[in-house]
């Protein structure tokens, strides 16, 4: 496989996955939540207050995506062990970091104002573990590809 296909294969998993995060939350979120919010009308001051929660959680996830994407252009410039990906490695740790204390804090204050369940607190704490799997992975790799850029860079200067 080329640098060239393996970048456009990675650039068609980040539109798929980008469009997907587009209809869950700009379609299903907002639908099964205002169909909940009919069906149950105790629930129905939560519905905006989770919907802008959600929304908001979705633009870190947005910023990884569009920083994956760099990272792919540069795979396809055969530059796939460089300096500016280690750092685009690195904010998309950072990103996902944020997000994650993000959403458990909105959670947690969501719990406290009685406007979440403790089941629904518990079972989001799945999806917080999981951005932060990807903060260390991405710290991970960022340092890995720094070390990389490093070695690479020394090759070069060897005749």
């Amino acid at each position: 496989m080329t640098q060239t296909s393996l970048s456009r294969w990675l650039k068609m998993v980040i539109a798929g996955i980008g469009a997907c995060g587009a209809v869950i939350c700009f379609y299903l979120v907002p639908t099964f939540g205002k169909e909940l919010a009919d069906a149950n009308p105790e629930f129905a001051g939560c519905y905006v207050p989770w919907l802008l929660i959600i929304w908001i959680s979705a633009i870190p996830c947005y910023l990884v995506l569009y920083f994956g994407w760099k990272i792919t252009t540069e795979i396809s410039r055969d530059n796939s062990f460089s300096m500016k990906n280690s750092n685009y490695l690195k904010y998309i740790s950072m990103l996902a970091l944020a997000d994650s204390g993000y959403f458990f804090l909105a959670n947690l204050i969501m719990l406290l104002l009685n406007m979440n369940h403790p089941g629904i607190f518990l079972g989001s704490l799945f999806i917080e573990f999981a951005g932060v799997a990807v903060a260390v992975a991405a710290a991970a790799l960022s340092y890995l590809v720094q070390k990389a850029a490093r070695i690479q860079q020394e090759n070069e200067l060897t005749i």
